[in-house]
């Protein structure tokens, strides 16, 4: 993968920009996510009881703990060009979740660059389109596609 500046993302509209390592999605991520947004739905946090009732016959991950994995993910891919000065979460446009994330689940994202959108000052919209795939299924966890404002660095190419 080629780096991306201000100067050649163009180039990159259309294409996969490419596939993030595996991430390991345990119960103790499941369960640091209901902590902190206060989500603790049984099927996400009771093993013993998800185990038993859960359609899935285990502890699934909260469809906004997969979503908050894409920035992350995104920015191991090198969506950002790297003459940016910052970038900033921008939105959302389509978020579709297909399959759960049941815990210990490995999971991966692969990001294709939709547009860009020139702003002022130099500044893009970067619209990326983002499938979070699970190890082992055919069917992904979800698809979005997701926008940042992009600053660019002093030394940007316009």
């Amino acid at each position: 993968m080629a780096e991306i500046t201000f100067a050649t993302i163009p180039q990159f509209v259309g294409c996969e920009l490419g596939v993030s390592d595996w991430l390991t999605v345990d119960q103790s991520k499941i369960d640091q996510f209901a902590e902190c947004s206060g989500d603790r739905q049984w099927i996400h946090v009771d093993v013993e009881r998800a185990k038993r009732e859960s359609p899935f016959r285990a502890p699934i991950a909260h469809g906004y703990l997969s979503l908050s994995l894409v920035a992350p993910l995104s920015m191991q891919v090198g969506v950002i060009p790297s003459d940016a000065d910052a970038a900033f979460n921008y939105g959302l446009d389509k978020v579709r979740f297909l399959a759960p994330i049941k815990a210990g689940a490995r999971v991966r994202l692969r990001v294709v660059l939709k547009g860009i959108e020139p702003k002022e000052d130099g500044q893009l919209i970067i619209k990326t389109g983002n499938t979070l795939e699970i190890e082992g299924s055919d069917k992904p966890a979800l698809i979005a596609e997701s926008l940042a404002l992009v600053i660019p660095g002093k030394g940007a190419a316009a």
